[in-house]
This record gives C-alpha cells, structure tokens and sequence, in this order.
C-alpha cells in the first residue's frame, strides 16, 4: 500500500482583510457625519462639540478632521474652531456651476419678461444660498448679493426649497433654518405647514414682507440631475410686486415649464 507523503503548501497571496474595508467605509461614513455637521454650522464648531454631535470620540474626531484638513475639505477658523474648507466648497460650487449654467439663458429670458430681479438659489444647511442673478430694469429692484446666505422658513425661494421635502424633512430643514438664523423668527408654524402644502400643489412660494420690509416675492423650485433643489425668485418692491402678482406668477410657471425637463436631464 503506498505510503502517505505530506504536500507542503504554497501560501497564498496576502489579500487585504475583510474588517480593513469594512473598517475603510466606516472612516468614510464618519468623515461625512462630521461634514454634515459641520454644514448645520458655517461659524464653525470645536472638536468636543463636534465629537458631541456625531456620537465619537474626541481622539477619533480628531484624527478623521485631520485627515479632512489635509484635503482641505475643512480649516481652522480660530483656537479649537473647526468649520467647511474651501475645498469642499470648490466641489460644491462646480456642481452649482453646472445646474446654474444649464439655467443661465432661461434666467436672462425670464428677468426680461418681468423686467425684475431673478435671483438663483440652492440649499446648504438651513439655509438658501444665492449662486446666480439677474438685476432688474426697473429703477428701484430688489438686489442681493451672490453667496449671500438666506432663511428658508421666511423667504420665497427658502419656502420653494422647503416644498421640495417630505413634511417631516421639511420640519428637520425649518429646525435648522431657525438655528442659523435666530433674527428671524417664526411667526406660526401651522401657517407654515400649510403655506408648504399648497406650494407642493401650486409649485409656488411667496414672501410677503417676512424677510424684510417693503419687499415681496415669489419663488418655484425644481430638482436638478443631482437630485437637489434649485430655487428661482423674483423680488420686487411690495407695491409694485403686489399689482403685478398675477403674471409674475404666470411667468414663473411657465418658465418652469421649459427648465424642468432640461435640468432633470
């Protein structure tokens, strides 16, 4: 009978171990808690709040903002203080470049119907953040500046983004909006609901001298290829905007009528 030889093995190559990726996504997942954190809070936060917020270590919030600061994806803006970098806000700005350039000529037509200010808007945290404009022909407009940070529970364009949410997202997005701007306060929140309700409906949002005295305006919002909203406003001296409801309504629509199809493409 033939006698049993032993085979010595050849090992296999090293393959990197499972809980390494595992462990891999978890930094990401972590890094993005952090960052959605830190979105809720353009002042900046200090590592312990952070760690606080996100449910971490301090030691580990510590090394992951490390690692983001090496990308600039988020800066120091002061002792302990961390806030967004500019790196981040680079990435942000070229896909906002991209929807608003998509809009550009829709925007420049639509400003010329009304002969008013258009403004362009997206969210970021709990607020609208202006990323485009087209100054009215009238006399006296309506201007703000681009980048300019805006409520969403007060304003037009805030309320059409609001619009685009779930109720319960949109009580989330309201929560935070009260946060980054304290100033303004919220009249009646069941006023809101339904002000919310019948912009689903409609695709129209209004702000009737909530944001400041002596303007109104009108806002509609639509989704984007990235699946976020894009805002669209027309403000307009309160008198004027009020003999002029109507069309600014008719026009509004109807521009969203020809953008969107072409910005969910």
């Amino acid at each position: 009978m033939p006698k049993a030889t032993s085979r010595a093995l050849k090992p296999r190559p090293s393959e990197p171990a499972d809980d390494r990726g595992a462990n891999g996504i978890q930094v990401l997942a972590r890094a993005g808690s952090i960052l959605r954190t830190l979105e809720s809070h353009p002042n900046g936060l200090s590592l312990g709040q952070i760690a606080k917020s996100v449910n971490l270590a301090r030691s580990t919030v510590q090394r992951i903002v490390a690692a983001l600061m090496a990308e600039d994806f988020v800066t120091s803006n002061g002792p302990g203080q961390v806030r967004i970098g500019t790196g981040l806000l680079r990435i942000a700005a070229s896909i906002g470049a991209n929807s608003a350039d998509v809009i550009r000529p829709h925007l420049v037509a639509l400003g010329e119907e009304v002969g008013e200010t258009v403004d362009l808007s997206v969210l970021s945290g709990g607020s609208a953040v202006f990323i485009d404009q087209v100054p009215g022909r009238q006399r006296l407009t309506a201007l703000s500046s681009v980048g300019e940070r805006f409520p969403l529970h007060c304003t037009a364009n805030g309320k059409a983004i609001l619009a685009c949410f779930s109720p319960d997202e949109s009580i989330e997005l309201i929560e935070k909006s009260l946060a980054e701007h304290p100033e303004y306060a919220l009249a009646s929140r069941k006023r809101l609901t339904d002000e919310l309700n019948d912009t689903r409906r409609a695709h129209l949002a209004y702000d009737l001298e909530e944001h400041g005295a002596g303007i109104s305006a009108i806002g509609t919002a639509m989704i984007d290829h990235f699946g976020r909203p894009i805002a669209v406003s027309i403000p307009v001296p309160t008198q004027r905007f009020l003999e002029n409801r109507d069309r600014l309504a008719e026009r509004l629509l109807s521009f969203r009528r020809r953008v969107e199809p072409i910005l969910s493409r």
